[in-house]
Order: structure tokens, then sequence, then C-alpha cells
């Protein structure tokens, strides 16, 4: 019903910069917050920055002030612009949505497949 998809990953230098999009598409009455998060092989998936419909942000204390979140509401697309990249940014970042498909229904979590991010020092 709703599908997210995730671009804008690939591989830079250390200090490099990248900007990941996130459009999503299908039944969609209203999306609420929306959210960027990685996963690092080994690693548990962490939130790297959530933004709601009203634009309120919150990031990551590891990306702040390198990393800015910002979405197009009418585009029901959700941005990720990141500034001096680091090695330890390297992952595979996820799309994730708070979506309701109508106006009486319960709202539910929805993810991209990820794209992957590879920092070199």
């Amino acid at each position: 019903q709703v599908q997210l998809v995730e671009s804008g990953g690939g591989w830079v230098q250390a200090g490099g910069s990248l900007r990941l999009s996130c459009a999503a598409s299908g039944t969609i009455f209203r999306i609420n917050t929306m959210s960027w998060y990685r996963q690092a092989p080994g690693k548990q998936r962490e939130l790297v920055a959530a933004i709601t419909s009203s634009l309120s942000t919150d990031y990551a204390d590891s990306v702040k002030g390198r990393f800015t979140i910002s979405r197009d509401n009418a585009k029901n697309t959700m941005y990720l612009r990141m500034n001096n990249l680091k090695p330890e940014d390297t992952a595979v970042y996820y799309c994730n949505a708070d979506v309701k498909t109508g106006r009486w229904s319960a709202p539910f979590d929805a993810w991209g497949q990820g794209t992957q991010v590879t920092v070199s020092s």
C-alpha cells in the first residue's frame, strides 16, 4: 500500500557530502513523523534524525551540526543532507515514516529498503 524509496547513497571520502532522498508513494492520507535510521555492520539500527509534519527536527548527538533533515510535505519526500562525513557514518541508511492511509485508519510504520553510504578515510 505504501512504498518508501531511498536514493542518493554512495561512496565518498571523509569530509565529503551526500544527500539522501526518500520518496513515499501509494495510499497516503497523511505522513506524521519521518525519520532516517542507519545500521552499520554488526551494530543495531540507530535513529539518525527525525522530522515531524510541522517540521520540528531532532538529531542524534553524533550527527548534530553535520547532518540536516528536511521534507517536502506536498511531495511526500524527505531528505538528509550529510556534510563532513566520517568513516563512522558508513552504514545502510533507512527511511521510516509514520503513515495514515485514511482519516480513520491507525498509523503504521513504513520502511524503505535502505541505501548504502560508505565513507573512506
